[in-house]
């Protein structure tokens, strides 16, 4: 699992990978590696791997950032693609035929933490709606968030009914344009008056967040099998929640380190 978190980690192949950590002496020492398996030992864990190891693992996850009952008080939610083509920008730009094929990915990010507390992907198109009911089940059931910010694609009774009604939050969602001047659904003509544009604006934080994934751990997924590609992704959601937790700690520690010294003794003091 170490070596597959790292292959998403530098974005390398399983071939490649082996290679790499063969010299790296102090990386085999410290996860107490004493033989480097071959890539197809690697392939062979990630197609025996079953879903719900994903769903245990972005709970542990979480787990390093939060304490035990403690709420989020905004969650953004978004969609993007990552594509599952094979065939290079040169060969799609001289032929004509752009890829079509991708895999579509809802995420919902806590705007204060900055990490990925749920997931859905799809191999098809599907409505935002869809994908959103099944991953604010998800974020309920992992850690409770106060708020849901989404945008006019989100638009829905059904969003904004699972949100006050089962999940004793609020969806924050505008209201789409239309040519007819009636608004159906209570819970939106509600959201004619109740909207929040100063807290919406924190929704710009999980398209951040989505370019921040294809930049880092790209764009385009190697796998070519349909639930080997689902589980890449996967993997990336994962890896940025663990980059981000080592972040966090580093950034305590230079931060404690550059205090004064009697401020270092008091704090060891207070906690004995």
């Amino acid at each position: 699992m170490i070596l597959v978190l790292l292959k998403e980690y530098i974005n390398e192949d399983y071939r490649d990978i082996v290679e790499i950590v063969e010299l790296m002496d102090k990386v085999k020492e410290r996860i107490g590696l004493k033989e480097v398996p071959r890539f197809t030992t690697l392939h062979k864990f990630i197609r025996r791997l079953k879903s719900i190891y994903f769903s245990r693992l972005l709970h542990q996850t979480l787990k390093l950032f939060y304490s035990c009952g403690e709420q989020k008080e905004i969650t953004a939610v978004d969609s993007s693609g990552f594509t599952s083509g094979h065939c290079s920008y040169y060969y799609s730009l001289r032929t004509g035929k752009k890829r079509r094929s991708f895999l579509k990915t809802s995420i919902s990010v806590d705007t204060a933490k900055f990490i990925v507390t749920g997931f859905k992907i799809s191999g098809k198109p599907v409505h935002d709606a869809k994908h959103a009911i099944a991953l604010l089940k998800q974020c309920h059931k992992t850690r409770r968030s106060k708020c849901y910010v989404m945008d006019k694609g989100y638009d829905s009774e059904d969003i904004h009914s699972l949100a006050r009604e089962q999940l004793d939050a609020i969806a924050m969602i505008p209201l789409r344009h239309r040519k007819r001047k009636r608004i159906k659904g209570p819970y939106r003509r509600k959201m004619v008056w109740e909207f929040d544009r100063e807290l919406y604006h924190d929704r710009n934080l999980v398209e951040t967040m989505l370019s921040v994934l294809k930049r880092k751990y790209g764009e385009e997924i190697r796998a070519k099998g349909y639930w080997n590609q689902l589980k890449e992704v996967k993997f990336k959601l994962l890896v940025h929640n663990l980059d981000r937790y080592v972040k966090v700690i580093l950034l305590i520690k230079m931060r404690i380190s550059t205090e004064p010294k009697y401020l270092q003794f008091m704090k060891l003091v207070l906690k004995q």
